[in-house]
């Protein structure tokens, strides 16, 4: 699964077609959501799935259709400083994660919270019990936002 997932994220920076790297985006998303599943948090898969992929990545679409985008233009600048400093922070960063990787080999990783964590169960009686008094606020928030809006949309019809 990582391996589908970082060919797909290869995708998304290397295609010139805007619409083809948006659906190597939502590869990439649904192979998240795959690697949630298999790690135990199936409500975060099943968010993962249902607001990226569905409701964000179906916007991203849709703006990139309607803006019918094409392929960029090449610009032949000479002495363009962009893809040698590229190169620099790419090779920057990959020594930066080759260290930390140094850094991590021989550690224990196994699983630090209970066994049910990241079911919709747990996740509930957390918000429910813990959270309850913020999840209220959001919720007063969101109305308020909803009647704004409502507001501003009905002033311009």
């Amino acid at each position: 699964m990582g391996g589908i997932a970082a060919l797909a994220a290869l995708g998304v920076i290397l295609f010139p077609n805007a619409v083809r790297s948006a659906l190597c985006l939502v590869l990439n998303f649904f192979v998240l959501a795959g690697l949630y599943f298999t790690l135990g948090a199936e409500l975060l898969g099943i968010t993962q799935i249902v607001v990226y992929t569905g409701a964000i990545m179906v916007l991203f679409l849709f703006v990139i259709m309607l803006l019918n985008l094409a392929a960029p233009q090449q610009l032949n600048e000479k002495g363009d400083i962009k893809k040698p400093l590229g190169v620099v922070m790419g090779l920057g960063m990959l020594a930066l994660i080759l260290a930390q990787l140094q850094v991590a080999i021989g550690k224990d990783f196994g699983p630090r919270s209970e066994a049910n964590f990241g079911t919709p169960e747990v996740v509930g009686r957390t918000l429910f019990t813990l959270y309850a008094f913020p999840l209220e606020i959001v919720g007063i928030l969101l109305v308020v936002g909803i009647v704004g809006s409502i507001l501003l949309a009905k002033r311009k019809i």
